[in-house]
């Protein structure tokens, strides 16, 4: 597998993998867990061979950026936004598109409400939000001890977190075929066993996406697209019709035949609604 993120910057003592590609209007790309910037494979270079000037990185304790051993350094969606701060600074960019799927949602609406940092467009991709997370299918395993898994075998940590990738997609064998075994070696081996717990589950958390519900109706602003697939197993397809209500003005898509990672499941049709919304509001 070849990752997207080739460069690196030290944000706020952490080291930050990042790539950029092409020329023009600035759009940058977050991910969300347990994934990485991989997903947006597909996506990204159609993007910068229409004309856009396209950022992404892997968050703080996932994918290629730094796995902190501190526990006390903060890597929830709450602690992820001064490094997507760090970032555009150090990418120089005001004026940017931001797309953004699962907690990298979370991030988003943060650095724009809270953070006082609004992009000139929003597309929300299948993101947590309200008390959406973690899923009940998470939410049941982790009421059941899923901590135990911590000191699993590796061979039986890499099958139940197989079967919970899977999960993430609808046609899953395409997916067995692609990415899953790269999006299942960042989170198991020493390294990322332990990472997964320490920088990913422990935050989930749905307070960092409650205190920004006061706030949507100020998205109304700018252009919000919400994308959402119709077979998400993770954030059921309600929640993105109750962003949409609370959204003023936004677009909702749902895509058939998609699952949690529809980048994954579709990735032509997620680029075409983003070059259709981002060329309108460019």
């Amino acid at each position: 597998m070849n990752p997207l993120v080739k460069d690196h910057v030290i944000v706020n003592g952490n080291r930050i993998a990042y790539g950029i590609y092409g020329e023009g209007t600035p759009v940058v790309l977050m991910h969300g867990t347990p994934s990485s910037s991989y997903i947006w494979r597909h996506v990204a270079p159609q993007l910068a061979e229409a004309g856009y000037r396209v950022y992404l990185y892997d968050l703080l304790g996932f994918g290629l950026s730094e796995r902190p051993w501190d526990p006390a350094v903060d890597t929830s969606v709450t602690g992820q936004v001064p490094v997507l701060e760090g970032l555009l600074d150090h990418w120089g960019l005001t004026d940017f598109h931001l797309v953004a799927h699962d907690i990298g949602g979370a991030v988003a609406l943060r650095l724009a409400l809270l953070a006082g940092r609004m992009p000139r467009s929003l597309t929300l991709l299948d993101i947590v939000s309200y008390d959406s997370w973690p899923s009940p299918r998470t939410r049941q395993q982790m009421h059941e001890g899923l901590e135990k898994l911590i000191t699993a075998s590796d061979a039986d940590h890499r099958a139940h977190f197989h079967d919970w990738l899977s999960s993430a997609v609808h046609d899953k064998a395409a997916f067995a075929e692609g990415a899953q075994a790269y999006f299942l070696e960042l989170i198991s081996n020493p390294i990322g066993q332990a990472s997964l717990f320490q920088h990913q589950i422990r935050h989930y958390d749905p307070t960092h996406t409650q205190e920004v519900v006061p706030h949507l109706d100020r998205l109304g602003e700018i252009p919000v697209q919400i994308l959402w697939g119709q077979n998400d197993e993770w954030q059921m397809v309600d929640w993105a019709h109750r962003l949409h209500g609370d959204i003023p003005g936004s677009a909702l898509k749902i895509l058939e035949g998609c699952g949690h990672f529809l980048m994954e499941d579709r990735p032509e049709e997620v680029t075409g609604y983003l070059l259709d919304f981002i060329g309108r509001e460019n």
